[in-house]
């Protein structure tokens, strides 16, 4: 659905929900009745807070050039950051192998 907004003379703007592309170029008032035109305006965009469009981008690149992993970090050990480690100090789990280069 879109929102389609029109100009009473008698009450001023007021928007109407129709399916796209469907609007008529005049339309009655539904508080006085009056004939009433349709309105150009822009589109309702909203922006994208800056973490999330920073998070978006890191994604969109990682489809055509993911990161590449040579090595383990060596300040953590071998560890990734939060992984669990095993009571004998030893990770848990291995760590990601990351991606070969070509």
């Amino acid at each position: 659905m879109a929102i389609y907004e029109y100009l009473c003379p008698e009450c001023g703007p007021f928007d109407v929900f129709l399916p796209m592309g469907t609007a008529p170029p005049a339309r009655n008032c539904a508080a006085c009745g009056a004939t009433a035109r349709r309105r150009y305006s822009g589109p309702n965009l909203r922006r994208v807070p800056p973490a999330l469009a920073a998070g978006l981008a890191v994604e969109e690149r990682s489809r055509e050039a993911p990161a590449v992993v040579r090595r383990p970090d060596a300040r953590s050990g071998g560890a990734r950051d939060g992984a669990p480690r095993a009571a004998s100090g030893r990770q848990a789990r291995p760590p990601h192998p990351g991606l070969p280069r070509p």
